[in-house]
């Protein structure tokens, strides 16, 4: 009997000891977790591109408006990307060959440079190569770089702002497909007009959709301006009216008109647009600048909206959002050459401001930075 309780005893010790080394680590752990700060504890959930809150997995961190603003050249890593093996390619040989031609032709169609630019790049560079202008390898990219530049070179990309009778608002209308940005760019935009020490007034002309006049208010919550808004499928135009009206009553002198996401290949809804521009321009205002938005990832396929939306709205300038996560940001060549709309603003991130002026000088330097 003496022994039985003897190794009861040792027993009851080792389980003892088990669970105490087990709550030991876990105590350790704990200690050593990280503590929660406050930016994570109030950081607001991610707007997506449309300027609803995005799906957010919990290991994902939240983009926070206060974080610094990317430059073109930084967030451009995807399009570079696109050239890099072109230019290690052709500096990889010791002289000019006909494979480092077909290593850029490659690399400016991947971009959706479009096959015609694309021919009369590299086709001014082989007839320069042959006259013995171009010999090195070096030589040929940085020719290639300034005539990618040239082409992009003499635009006016500047927003049109200008000084109405009696206070009369400037209307810039938004247009373009469903998806593209529209809400965060009116949103980015705004915040930034306001800073630059302008009055500014939101139309929410997107009544089709029914999150779309919540997004735009809490655009305009963001930079404390005021905002119009008419119920859930109410006509556009009244309320676009209402807001260009509103503005004036108020001598506030910028109205940032959302409408709705138009399939271009719908001819009654582009015709429904045009007539949202037609009304905006009936009472006190003046429509001063037409912005297309287009989704840089979609590629040549913004060409084509850009065409379409162009006919019925006289598009006055191009935002092209997501430039930062796409690798066709090519497109800005082929909807500059071919329909002579400038590239105004570009999107290169989450943040408001991470919405940027388009300078095409430091959007092909980031394209062959090596």
């Amino acid at each position: 009997m003496g022994i039985e309780i003897i190794f009861l005893i040792l027993a009851v010790l080792v389980i003892a000891f088990g669970v105490g080394v087990i709550v030991f680590n876990r105590r350790r752990e704990g200690a050593q977790a990280p503590p929660r700060t406050a930016a994570h504890t109030a950081a607001q959930p991610r707007l997506a591109d449309d300027g609803s809150a995005a799906d957010q997995r919990a290991d994902e961190p939240a983009v926070i408006d206060e974080l610094p603003a990317g430059t073109m050249r930084e967030r451009l890593a995807k399009a570079r990307s696109t050239f890099a093996s072109a230019i290690s390619g052709v500096l990889s040989r010791s002289a000019i060959t006909d494979e480092s031609f077909d290593e850029l032709e490659e690399a400016l169609l991947r971009a959706d440079i479009g096959v015609s630019i694309a021919d009369e790049l590299v086709g001014g560079l082989r007839a320069r190569v042959k006259d013995k202008e171009i010999t090195e390898p070096e030589a040929l990219l940085n020719a290639l770089d300034a005539d990618m530049k040239s082409r992009l070179a003499g635009t006016d990309r500047s927003l049109n702002f200008e000084a109405l009778d009696q206070g009369a608002p400037n209307v810039w209308m938004f247009v373009g497909v469903n998806g593209v940005g529209k809400t965060t760019t009116i949103g980015k935009l705004a915040k930034q007009q306001v800073d630059a020490g302008r009055t500014v007034l939101l139309a929410a002309g997107d009544t089709f959709r029914a999150a779309a006049a919540e997004q735009l208010t809490t655009w305009a919550n963001r930079s404390d301006i005021e905002i119009v808004r008419g119920a859930d499928g109410a006509d556009p135009s009244s309320v676009i009216f209402d807001g260009v009206e509103r503005a004036a009553s108020k001598n506030i002198g910028l109205v940032l008109a959302d409408t709705a996401g138009r399939l271009h290949t719908k001819s009654n809804l582009m015709e429904e647009l045009a007539k949202v521009r037609r009304v905006a321009e009936r009472g006190a205002g003046k429509v001063t600048e037409t912005l297309l938005v287009i989704d840089a990832t979609t590629g040549q396929n913004g060409l084509t909206q850009a065409r379409e939306f162009g006919e019925v709205t006289d598009v006055t300038g191009v935002v092209l959002t997501k430039l930062d996560g796409s690798a066709k940001g090519g497109i800005v060549f082929a909807i500059e050459t071919e329909l002579g709309i400038p590239v105004k603003l570009a999107g290169i991130g989450e943040t408001i401001g991470d919405l940027v002026d388009f300078d095409p000088d430091e959007f092909v330097s980031a394209l062959f930075e090596r």
